[in-house]
């Protein structure tokens, strides 16, 4: 087998690759020097350290050396709400003064200043607006992005959403993980009927699953938002229609959303500020994934979330950056990382982790992509730094040299 491209003289290689069957967040492979990987077409057929085996190697074979550079899977971003009309800069002073988003929420800010918005853009303006998003996040070094609705809320405008993200998914080399979420708020139309609303939600769902457009089911299981039995009975239905399950959970209060997510199978809980000691029970003993999205906590001045506690009891922590226009309006993963590194005090290496090929698991595609093994996708990230410890200490900058994609170069400084 002759390769296409070899990427060599790798300062360290973070392969992300399990060293073995726990969830411990620090058992994973980092080669420390002079490491290699071995591309042909899409997929990575050899990775090592040393002398790249001759067997690869051709006339035609592109050589790159790397001269000591950190080296990581493509980035995974795996909760965002990506496709959006609009911006909420005029609610910044608000939240500066100290005045609670449930309070913003009420007097029409938060989402439904979103929901406006949205559905007064033409799909071609959210096709614009988000294309740059998606630049900045690839130039940050994410190969793939997970992408909520949720600011439609009607069958209409939710459709609209979805299928941005579909189109997006064609123009740009960033893989897109869609992800369908009208029950992400009530509409005003439905203000004096939320019950009305929960059944239009499950009305939604096999339209949404017949046009192929989103693969997960999420849902805000929070105070005047939806309730655990709400979104009980709203996942229940997604999961008979065979959505995979996400749930924004323990936020801002702790109403059981984790232990839902625990009993329904879930492939992620998400946010989980607030969690607590029996959620990470449930968590510990389930396979969750517990995405964690510190810029949030950063930027509402909130406390975050437990994720030492959490660790230590065995659950698998992903970080992401929750890219939205009011609490988290920021595509920088980079800085996430630093902030799980400063604030919830996570090591390189479980960091790492936590935004490759756990975060892979958080959007069920962790065979393919999440870490450089051989058979997998060649999504790699090159980040002009020596080690993950400096990447993480050196921090506020874009430490990203270049970025593959299916193995082939599609950033580059």
């Amino acid at each position: 087998m002759q390769a296409d491209l070899v990427l060599y003289n790798i300062g360290q290689l973070v392969t992300s690759r399990e060293l073995d069957k726990t969830k411990k967040m620090d058992n994973i492979e980092v080669i420390e020097n002079n490491g290699y990987i071995v591309i042909e077409k899409d997929k990575i057929v050899a990775v090592g350290s040393g002398e790249v085996p001759k067997e690869y190697l051709s006339p035609a074979t592109e050589m790159i050396d790397l001269s000591g550079k950190l080296v990581t899977p493509g980035l995974i971003d795996s909760h965002t709400h990506l496709v959006h009309g609009g911006s909420r800069e005029n609610e910044f002073a608000m939240k500066i003064a100290g005045v609670p988003y449930l309070e913003i929420l009420e007097k029409g800010g938060g989402i439904l200043s979103t929901l406006k918005s949205t559905r007064n853009a033409s799909e071609e303006e959210l096709i614009e607006k988000t294309l740059k998003s998606l630049r900045h996040m690839l130039e940050l070094g994410v190969t793939t992005v997970e992408a909520k609705s949720g600011y439609g809320l009607n069958l209409e405008d939710e459709l609209k959403q979805l299928e941005v993200t579909k189109i997006l998914g064609h123009l740009q080399p960033v893989t897109l993980v869609s992800t369908f979420m009208a029950a992400h708020a009530t509409p005003p139309e439905y203000k004096e009927n939320k019950e009305g609303y929960v059944q239009e939600v499950i009305r939604m769902l096999p339209i949404v699953k017949e046009r192929n457009l989103a693969e997960f089911c999420d849902i805000f299981c929070e105070d005047k938002v939806f309730s655990v039995d709400e979104s009980r009975r709203i996942l229940t239905a997604a999961k008979e229609l065979g959505y995979k399950l996400k749930i924004h959970a323990d936020e801002i209060v702790s109403l059981g959303g984790v232990e839902l997510a625990a009993e329904l199978g879930a492939t992620s809980a998400e946010h989980l500020m607030k969690i607590t000691d029996s959620g990470i029970n449930a968590l510990a003993n389930s396979n969750v994934i517990a995405d964690l999205l510190p810029a949030t906590s950063f930027n509402l001045m909130e406390h975050y979330a437990p994720a030492r506690k959490m660790i230590e009891a065995g659950i698998q922590i992903a970080l992401s950056t929750d890219y939205n226009p009011g609490s988290c309006p920021s595509e920088n993963l980079q800085f996430v990382m630093q902030i799980g590194a400063a604030h919830l005090k996570m090591t390189p290496k479980e960091v790492f982790k936590a935004v490759t090929l756990n975060a892979a698991k958080a959007v069920d595609k962790q065979d393919t992509i999440g870490s450089i093994e051989v058979g997998k996708k060649a999504d790699i990230t090159v980040f002009d730094a020596p080690s993950m410890a400096y990447f993480l200490y050196h921090f506020g900058i874009n430490h990203t040299d270049s970025v593959y994609k299916n193995g082939k170069l599609v950033f580059k400084k």
